[in-house]
């Protein structure tokens, strides 16, 4: 399978779905990708187990805010520096580039990447979705090491973070996107071929070229967003909190849903039972577009449909669910997710492989309330931001 230009739309309208709300704009590095393509030739994407296993895989991503990547896209060296120094630290040739996280703008990053370096572009990443923390992937939960890490700007300057575990990753990448001015590209939790085979989100490309080509599931709701409701949540980090509320339309009049924002969608509720939560995918499709919409741009009377994809099945063990479940997101309050930990009724089927915020928070004892104007959102990041940046 190759990614050419004609491709790129669906691929970024797929990862948009994928990054429920969150991962930053997928359309801001279309562009980028497509001169990539057009100056270097389409993009090769392999499976894993395709690779000799000890193939050295560069993971790709940016960090920071996705204004700032708007504006500053990166310029034509920038994937080989990185690659240079991945290559110096590791003592071998990069074989394959991979996606760090496939949900949101992430995804078009690591094409025009594998497309300027003319490498394979595996058919995996470390998410299989969108989360805000650099340690909420699927790598830290096979006990991958994060380092050598290496954070690089346009120009070439470079911070390399090793002998930690992802939550200092997390911290120390935070300090270094700052000082690079809210943007910064990166790779993290360095692996071969074979762990990725054994250890990374099998099929995400796939999975979401598929999605932005239509192949996603019957909405759980259609209709439009009658309240909206930003907030300020308890935690040391302030991170802003979503209410939005949606009113069914035709078939499904009468029917009130919530959908719970962190810098994704974390749960969509109806009579306060669940319909979905983290680290299920839940996106708020345009009805209009077909484009997912993201968390920020969120806005009264939009006409959206409600769909949901579960993530991958390591997201719903034990381990995964402290890592990035409704926990992780402050949610312990929320009706109706009482043992959820315990993973009743939320892990997938036996043998099913689908491949595809953070800190302490809770809800009052009535829930959050409503407010029927919206407020313009103080924005949030692409891959990890808030995580990727203060």
């Amino acid at each position: 399978m190759h990614v050419d230009a004609g491709a790129l739309a669906d691929l970024a309208r797929g990862s948009a779905i994928l990054g429920s709300g969150g991962g930053g704009p997928a359309d801001v590095t279309v562009p980028v990708a497509g001169q990539a393509i057009e100056e270097c030739g389409p993009v090769r994407v392999v499976d894993p187990a395709a690779l000799p296993p000890g193939a050295r895989v560069m993971p790709v991503g940016l960090v920071g805010s996705p204004a700032v990547a708007a504006e500053r896209p990166g310029g034509r060296d920038e994937p080989a520096r990185l690659r240079d120094r991945f290559e110096a630290l590791h003592g071998a040739p990069v074989a394959a580039v991979m996606s760090s996280e496939i949900g949101g703008l992430n995804a078009c990053v690591a094409v025009a990447w594998a497309a300027r370096l003319g490498l394979p572009l595996l058919d995996a990443d470390s998410m299989g979705r969108a989360f805000p923390r650099m340690d909420q992937n699927v790598l830290e939960l096979a006990g991958l090491r994060p380092g050598p890490a290496v954070l690089m700007d346009e120009h070439g300057h470079t911070v390399v973070i090793d002998d930690v575990d992802g939550a200092h990753l997390e911290q120390f990448a935070r300090v270094a996107v700052v000082a690079f001015g809210g943007r910064a590209v990166s790779t993290d939790y360095p692996l071969t071929a074979g762990q990725a085979a054994r250890h990374a989100v099998a099929g995400s490309v796939t999975r979401a070229l598929g999605l932005g080509r239509g192949e996603e599931p019957a909405p759980l709701l259609t209709g439009k967003i009658s309240s909206v409701r930003r907030y300020a949540t308890e935690d040391a980090d302030g991170d802003d909190a979503t209410a939005v509320l949606l009113e069914g339309t035709g078939p499904d009049s009468g029917r009130m849903v919530l959908v719970e924002a962190r810098s994704e969608f974390v749960a969509a509720l109806e009579d306060g039972v669940p319909l979905a939560v983290v680290p299920d995918v839940i996106a708020l499709v345009d009805a209009t577009t077909g484009w997912a919409v993201p968390v920020e741009e969120i806005r009264y009377g939009l006409r959206v449909r409600l769909i949901t994809l579960r993530s991958d099945p390591v997201w719903y063990t034990p381990r995964g669910l402290r890592l990035a479940g409704p926990r992780a997101f402050g949610l312990d309050g929320l009706g109706g997710l009482d043992g959820l930990d315990g993973l009743d009724g939320l892990a997938p089927a036996a043998g099913a492989r689908t491949p595809g915020g953070h800190g302490s928070r809770a809800f009052g004892p009535d829930g959050p309330a409503l407010a029927t104007e919206p407020r313009t959102p103080g924005g949030a990041g692409p891959r990890r931001p808030p995580g990727g940046t203060p």
